[in-house]
């Protein structure tokens, strides 16, 4: 399975690309290609290191989709239109959105586009792919901390069942998250509004890498 990460130079795509690598080739996407080039190299280090194998690439973001099976979005909401306006041959693709929409004023809050959620508006965005929400409540520092286990739970949802049983696979494979099926991609609102609501929680109780487990 190769997995391309749109947005593989930010702190949450690069934890991603440090992780699955591990267990499957990883194409890590950029805007600019030398930027993706220095972020791998940067991966690969810390993974040689630490004496773990992987399989990093470095590409444009359009190489990753011309090249991946799967292509997740990891970029700031507020980019996604530009983002796929400067793409092309997304159609039939698995797509993952980790994104969840929020403002800070005095707290974090969920601020969904009037499609519902930023699952949702990507679905509208590319009619012919298949979009599914994953990963969207894992503690952003985390993906980069190796010598710690990712142990959340991960809720998945989707339309599409046999792209949503593939992204499942692919969260079970990371280390020792969970997933679990949520449902339709309608339930993508309620799974991006947790993350300002364990972000607020962390802030005010004074807490580290809270996150989501059902048990």
């Amino acid at each position: 399975m190769i997995v391309g990460i749109i947005g593989g130079t930010g702190g949450i795509g690069k934890g991603m690309a440090l992780r699955l690598s591990q267990n499957h080739e990883v194409i890590i996407g950029s805007r600019k290609e030398e930027k993706a080039c220095a972020s791998c190299e940067t991966c690969k280090e810390l993974l040689l290191e630490l004496g773990l194998p992987f399989n990093l690439t470095p590409t444009t973001n359009q190489g990753v989709v011309d090249l991946s099976d799967i292509v997740v979005f990891s970029i700031p909401a507020e980019t996604l239109n530009s983002t796929i306006n400067s793409l092309k041959n997304l159609e039939g693709k698995i797509i993952i959105s980790l994104m969840n929409p929020m403002e800070r004023d005095t707290y974090f809050r969920y601020t969904p586009p009037e499609e519902g959620s930023a699952a949702q508006q990507l679905q509208k965005l590319l009619p012919d792919s298949k979009v599914i929400a994953a990963f969207n409540n894992i503690p952003a520092k985390k993906w980069s901390q190796l010598s710690e286990p990712l142990d959340y739970s991960v809720c998945v949802c989707g339309d599409d069942d046999k792209s949503k049983k593939l992204v499942m696979e692919l969260v079970n494979s990371i280390s020792k998250l969970e997933a679990l099926d949520a449902g339709p991609l309608a339930i993508s609102a309620t799974i991006e509004a947790i993350t300002p609501l364990v972000i607020n929680i962390a802030r005010l109780n004074r807490m580290h890498d809270v996150g989501v487990y059902f048990r």
